[in-house]
């Protein structure tokens, strides 16, 4: 018995046949001398819009920070960091302001209160006393600034 012929078929190379050549680039246009002239300046044109709102005026500011807490008082209100959330109080919605030294002597402690009577704490631990210290001397007469006048 004769065995039968296989066929085993030449595995192909590479990734097919080449691309077809690209088309000559058209040739340039011949020169043909200057354009028209530019349109007259008609004068100012109308002021830009400004991206941003007002600024409000500058003022003192207050940062305390550690690894995950915040403490910042601006022209804005006072900002509460806590694990990466903020809570934002602007100053038209605060009644008062309150900070102490925390247990240890080394924890600020500050605490915002509502009108409504709600209140909410923010505590930064300091790197030493002294710095809690610094802290303390900052804060009084930058929340003076911004309480100032409101009856508080």
């Amino acid at each position: 018995m004769d065995p039968q012929p296989q066929y085993h078929p030449q595995p192909q190379q590479g990734f097919g046949p080449p691309p077809p050549a690209f088309a000559p680039a058209p040739a340039p246009m011949p020169y043909s001398g200057p354009g028209p002239a530019p349109a007259p300046h008609s004068g100012p044109g109308p002021a830009p819009t400004p991206y941003a709102g007002p600024v409000p005026p500058a003022g003192p500011d207050f940062l305390a920070a550690d690894r995950r807490n915040a403490v910042v008082v601006d022209a804005e209100g006072v900002s509460l960091e806590s694990n990466g959330a903020t809570l934002d109080f602007p100053w038209r919605d605060l009644a008062t302001v309150h900070y102490k030294p925390g247990p240890g002597g080394e924890v600020l402690m500050v605490a915002v209160a509502l009108p409504d009577g709600r209140f909410y704490e923010g505590v930064v631990v300091a790197r030493n006393r002294a710095k809690l210290q610094e802290w303390l001397a900052q804060l009084g007469p930058v929340l003076a600034h911004y309480l100032a006048g409101r009856g508080h």
